[in-house]
């Protein structure tokens, strides 16, 4: 049985195109930097988690929890194979249950704030809005995008963001958490605008003040899906 099943809807991406070496520190072993094209991103993601089980056990009042994270994107090699998976910097959400398991039992970063958003769509075009607040400052990610959804391409770069089915967490400089995330191929909105007011300093650290001061080399909407969260393994230095 999975340990978490759930749906991830409208999923608003504003990827960051930054130099390796910023990650160096977060890297977990056994991992390397995943790169598209030679280039290293770092993505601002906002999303919608629905109808939220954890043991197949439905949660209380967790029928709708806003999810806003900021990530990068690693590998690994095992059994001939290439794994590609995500390491998040931290991950915002608004219940704090899915904080305290999440950190608990997967040693991510999870932080719970008070959060709101809005989908709106007319006849034209649709707009997600997702926003949260830290410190009393209210910060904001919109994405206004066409109504009909289509294929991602293949070997595109937003293949390349969307497709990372791994998540890998740094317990220590020896120790790493590693878990599958699963769901179908997804699809993509063409994105028309985008809004983003974040202070990353003061919601990340000083380590990412540096996103105040460039733009995103891409922005995407996607619709998501029904996803799967597996149980972790843990992989220790000495086993690599």
């Amino acid at each position: 049985m999975s340990f978490l099943k759930a749906e991830w809807r409208k999923l608003a991406f504003a990827n960051y195109e930054v130099n390796p070496s910023f990650l160096a520190a977060y890297v977990p072993p056994g991992t390397e930097l995943d790169l598209y094209e030679g280039k290293c991103f770092v993505s601002l993601i906002g999303f919608l988690f629905l109808d939220t089980k954890i043991k197949g056990i439905r949660i209380p009042f967790h029928g709708k929890v806003e999810e806003v994270n900021l990530r990068f994107y690693v590998k690994r090699f095992e059994n001939d194979t290439w794994k590609r998976g995500a390491v998040f910097i931290k991950e915002i959400v608004s219940k704090p249950l899915l904080t305290f398991v999440a950190n608990t039992i997967y040693k991510e970063h999870y932080e719970t704030m008070p959060m709101k958003y809005t989908w709106e769509e007319n006849t034209i075009n649709r707009s997600v809005s997702y926003h949260w607040r830290k410190n009393k400052v209210w910060q904001s990610f919109k994405v206004t995008a066409a109504l009909e959804p289509i294929k991602i391409e293949k070997n595109s770069e937003t293949e390349f963001i969307t497709e990372h089915y791994w998540g890998y967490a740094k317990v220590n400089d020896a120790v790493t958490n590693e878990y599958q995330v699963t769901h179908p191929r997804w699809e993509q909105y063409i994105v028309e605008s985008s809004e983003i007011i974040v202070d990353f300093e003061l919601v990340y650290g000083k380590d990412f003040k540096f996103l105040n001061t460039i733009k995103p080399t891409s922005i995407m909407l996607i619709e998501g899906s029904k996803i799967t969260i597996e149980g972790k393994k843990t992989i220790k230095r000495e086993a690599l």
